[in-house]
């Protein structure tokens, strides 16, 4: 990829440039029991980790992870969300996307065809300490919600200047 960047796949998680692993998505506690290595899939709200404000369905968002030298930049599908309705939280080594979709039509309305689902977005991701969670932060355009996560500096890779003399 350009840049040196590369995409990494949920399942593997993320490398730092020391080996570790920087950010991993959270397994439900339904498939920790299962004991099972297949991705993680959600079903209600988030398998009983998000609080149920409203009747509907909850939804896992596709993510992408990049790494860079210097931050893991996640890039996370939130069609049809509200900017400042999205809420990111880092908490306990948690990091925690939760993102409400309104229903396109008031209720009530009588519907022809309807494929569209509604409700809410929700995942969490464990974050490991090579992430400096003070500088953090996130945008929200087109449908995709940006995450920058930078590295701490001593997880990031430097060219160590070699002495010449005697």
């Amino acid at each position: 990829m350009a840049g040196g960047a590369r995409v990494m796949r949920q399942t593997a998680g993320t490398r730092d440039g020391v080996g570790g692993v920087c950010c991993t998505p959270r397994r439900s506690k339904e498939r920790r029991t299962m004991k099972t290595s297949q991705s993680t899939v959600q079903s209600g709200p988030a398998a009983g980790q998000a609080e149920r404000t409203r009747s509907g369905q909850t939804y896992r968002p596709n993510v992408d992870i990049l790494e860079q030298p210097e931050e893991l930049v996640m890039l996370v599908d939130l069609p049809g969300c509200q900017g400042d309705q999205i809420d990111v939280r880092f908490e306990d080594g948690e990091l925690t996307i939760h993102a409400p979709v309104a229903p396109r039509q008031p209720a009530g309305t009588r519907y022809w065809l309807r494929e569209y689902g509604v409700g809410d977005f929700y995942r969490t991701f464990r974050v490991s300490e090579q992430i400096d969670s003070q500088r953090m932060h996130a945008s929200y355009a087109q449908g995709v919600l940006t995450l920058h996560l930078p590295k701490v500096q001593s997880a990031q890779p430097r060219k160590i200047p070699v002495a010449v003399g005697g």
